[in-house]
């Protein structure tokens, strides 16, 4: 299977300069765990959009970063990555880091949520920080 990622907006305008550097990190995120590249579709939203979508598929309420819905098949990654790009820039601006580092940052939390990774006991955020921030000086 070849590998596919692709880049989206659904109702924000965001503009990437560097989808083949983004897609190289990612399969390189990927073989380093031990996993092949699918189909991933990154797809850039707005705060209600993710809203909507946390309410009617997870029955949560409130506002996030990133959705992951995982599609996987042994060691091959293939998901969706719904990102607020809203959010992002709200927690760029609080953490007073850059927009496209934040970014970075959401980007690979749904990759290695799509390897494996969780973040619902405070070891296992540890963890995928741990991870993000090594991936994140490989970029």
């Amino acid at each position: 299977m070849k590998s596919k990622i692709n880049f989206y907006n659904k109702d924000v305008k965001l503009r990437l300069n560097n989808k083949t550097q983004l897609k190289n990190w990612i399969k390189d995120c990927a073989i380093n765990e031990s996993k092949t590249v699918g189909e991933i579709c990154v797809v850039f939203c707005s705060d209600e959009h993710i809203l909507e979508m946390n309410k009617e598929h997870l029955n949560h309420d409130y506002y996030t970063d990133i959705i992951t819905f995982n599609y996987n098949a042994e060691d091959t990654i293939s998901g969706d990555l719904f990102i607020s790009i809203d959010t992002v820039k709200d927690n760029a601006k609080a953490l007073n880091i850059s927009f496209e580092k934040e970014l970075f940052r959401v980007i690979i939390h749904g990759v290695l949520h799509l390897i494996g990774y969780n973040d619902k006991t405070r070891t296992q955020e540890k963890e995928i920080r741990k991870k993000e921030d090594f991936y994140l000086s490989k970029i």
